[in-house]
């Protein structure tokens, strides 16, 4: 697949985003005074990639990007990403499932809770 065929199928905000996290990282390697072939054998990536990288480009496999990350010290958060407890739309989601009220367990005349459907009760 070619580069701008790559390019069309990412959508705009997920490049901004790319772009963004890529230019982060070279801001990152640069405050450390981290040259660009150290850091690349550091990565265990090639030169050509950690440019990739740094400019965000979508075709670079996730790997890479937590390589990087985790040269810098920052690998951890990437694991936060999508956490649970960020994830406001799964969250408001899941309340809306919740069930209104709660049915106490019908009881047979003989006392004894009525078998579940598909259950056999035990006569």
């Amino acid at each position: 697949m070619s580069k701008t065929q790559l390019d069309l199928m990412v959508p705009i905000p997920v490049r901004r985003a790319l772009r963004k996290l890529g230019q982060d990282i070279r801001d990152a390697r640069l405050r450390r005074r981290i040259p660009t072939a150290v850091m690349a054998e550091r990565a265990s990536i090639s030169r050509t990639t950690l440019n990739k990288v740094e400019k965000g480009d979508p075709g670079v496999s996730l790997g890479n990007y937590a390589n990087v990350l985790f040269v810098l010290g920052m690998a951890e958060r990437l694991g936060e990403l999508a956490d649970v407890k960020t994830d406001t739309v799964g969250l408001e989601l899941e309340e809306e499932r919740l069930p209104q009220r709660i049915r106490k367990p019908r009881r047979s005349k003989s006392g004894r809770k009525s078998p579940r459907f598909g259950q056999k009760s035990k006569s």
